[in-house]
């Protein structure tokens, strides 16, 4: 059985009530706040928590009956978002040949010049198995040096590479669009040195997130960022697409973060500003180009980042709202209340915990028999733990006399801190299982961010579900249109409108996703056409044969 706080009227004050709500409890294998929890002598990655198995998710796809088409290229899209137009492979790129698979192998050694058919089916395809690209070479360089090699070369024989980390990105940004050279990081993955006086990691490109935060846990320090895909995903690939996650509204984005990169140019260039200054005003902060930029300028090999200290209190609550007007008030009371112990701030919609309830096992309503309107998970971490909950608790029950707040449950152990993290963690697995899913991750100002999510349900009516959830911390809307399969008539209510309605809001079509390919093209429902040129611009000095991640991030015109 399993306890948690919960918090209920009762008469004409509020009582915090120990309550059994889980009736049948099974322990959960999850990574959060760099603690392990085990069942048995297996665990699970927190790749699993994101998106599920590899076998779910692709059983998943399959119940939904994606369809498939293939341009000559080889090319292959599932039919989804934003892919009404196919891009045209830029005819001044070179095609591969044996002299440049023995110049890579001179360079690399055999094993990492890679053309091994299942190798490249993985590397070509992007997590969601949503795009294909047909590379015919992978390589695995394990040094700046060698990385700069490759490009050097690449760039004089006009053969265009995509840089890539773990693959886990949701917009096609990492994969081939056609037979682009696949440069994997993966082998870059040292740590250069960590000062426990500043906090500050110096690493390669290719250390994965969640050995970068096991390694700073020993350390008394936590990585500024905490993202599903921790278990798979890049540091490299991090910055390169300034990855958000779940701690931003504490610790900002990465451009607060990064003190430093060392990159790789188009030409072989090395550029190395991976200082550990936290002040330097001399000249352009030129890292701050590379940062989100998506592997488009160039290849970032190493990075120095400012880590926060490890704080040892952690509390969590799960909360039941009304309205997303109480949702709203309760964010603004929490930054008030609870200050600079607040590190998150999540919202889900009915429909989502719906969905999460009807399609994912061993999750259970923390809040029953109800379901809510709307439901938020706070989280605090500080120095002091019986100071911090005390601090906590106070906050719900004004929230709750307030009228802000329906019901609530504040875990008690690290096992309810994650059951609770399970529930808004495991969504996009529950629609992935659901069906066919239309996702798209958008900034809007708070006000209005539901009110997308309530148009939408009456453009669609009953011809899809459409759920709502996201960082509402840092104003961050995941909508996801769901669908028993895909479906053009649907596919032409969602676009372009989704984006117009952002647009006309003065909203952001990506928020932390990135554009990659899926929404290059879409970039100036966001951005002015002066901007974009300039960006242009800026991509065609540092890039000027266009052979870094071609069709990726700008308008497909800019790159023609």
């Amino acid at each position: 059985m399993m306890m948690t706080t919960t918090m209920r009227k009762k008469s004409a004050g509020f009582l915090f009530a120990y309550s059994r709500i889980f009736h049948s409890y099974q322990p959960l294998n999850l990574h959060h706040n760099n603690s392990l929890l085990r069942s048995g002598t297996s665990f699970c990655t927190p790749i699993s928590r994101y998106f599920g198995s590899i076998r779910e998710c692709r059983k998943a796809f399959q119940a939904s009956a994606i369809n498939h088409f293939e341009v000559p290229s080889g090319f292959r899209f599932r039919r989804i978002a934003s892919l009404s137009s196919l891009v045209q492979r830029n005819p001044s790129f070179s095609r591969l040949n044996s002299d440049d698979i023995e110049f890579f192998r001179s360079i690399l050694g055999e094993k990492n010049v890679v053309q091994d058919e299942d190798r490249l089916l993985d590397a070509n395809t992007d997590w969601l198995r949503k795009y294909r690209g047909s590379s015919k070479l992978l390589l695995q360089p394990r040094s700046t040096e060698e990385v700069s090699q490759i490009l050097k070369y690449c760039n004089s024989r006009d053969l265009p590479v995509v840089p890539q980390g773990g693959n886990t990105g949701l917009v096609g940004g990492s994969v081939p669009v056609f037979d682009e050279v696949i440069i994997n990081l993966r082998l870059m993955n040292d740590i250069v040195s960590f000062d426990k006086v500043s906090g500050i990691l110096v690493c390669e490109a290719g250390g994965i997130l969640e050995n970068l935060s096991s390694f700073l846990d020993n350390q008394g320090f936590i990585m500024p960022l905490d993202l599903g895909a921790k278990g798979s995903c890049q540091i490299g690939g991090n910055v390169s697409t300034n990855a958000g996650g779940l701690r931003l509204v504490r610790y900002g984005s990465l451009h607060g973060s990064v003190l430093g990169l060392e990159v790789v140019l188009a030409d072989g260039r090395v550029l190395d500003m991976l200082g550990t200054l936290r002040k330097d005003n001399t000249g352009y902060d030129l890292k701050h180009l590379f940062i989100g930029s998506e592997g488009t300028l160039g290849i970032i090999t190493k990075i120095s980042i400012l880590t926060p200290p490890k704080l040892p209190a952690t509390n969590v609550a799960f909360l039941g709202c009304k309205d997303y007007s109480s949702c709203q008030k309760l964010l603004v009371d929490a930054k008030r209340k609870l200050g600079e112990i607040l590190s998150a701030f999540e919202f889900l919609d009915n429909m989502s915990m719906d969905l999460v309830l009807n399609h994912l096992e061993g999750i259970r309503n923390p809040l029953p028999p109800t379901m809510h309107n709307f439901y938020v998970l706070i989280e605090t971490t500080g120095t002091d733990e019986s100071s911090d909950k005390e601090k906590l608790e106070a906050f719900l029950l004004r929230s709750m006399e307030g009228g802000l707040i329906s019901d609530g449950a504040l875990a008690q152990d690290i096992n309810q801190i994650s059951s609770f993290w399970q529930i808004r963690e495991g969504i996009p697995e529950a629609l992935m299982k659901a069906g066919a899913v239309y996702k798209y991750d958008l900034s809007l100002p708070v006000e209005k961010m539901y009110d997308l999510v309530e148009e939408m349900r009456v453009r669609l009516g009953n011809s899809a579900k459409v759920i709502g959830y996201g960082h509402l911390g840092d104003g961050n809307l995941h909508l996801n249109i769901s669908t028993p399969q895909y479906d053009d008539a649907v596919f032409a209510q969602i676009e372009p409108f989704v984006y117009e309605w952002t647009s006309n809001h003065r909203g952001s079509i990506s928020a932390e996703h990135g554009l990659g390919l899926m929404k290059a093209n879409k970039i100036l429902y966001t951005k002015s056409p002066e901007i974009v040129q300039i960006m242009g611009s800026i991509k065609k000095l540092l890039d000027p044969r266009g052979i870094l991640n071609p069709y990726k991030v700008l308008p497909h015109s800019l790159h023609s």
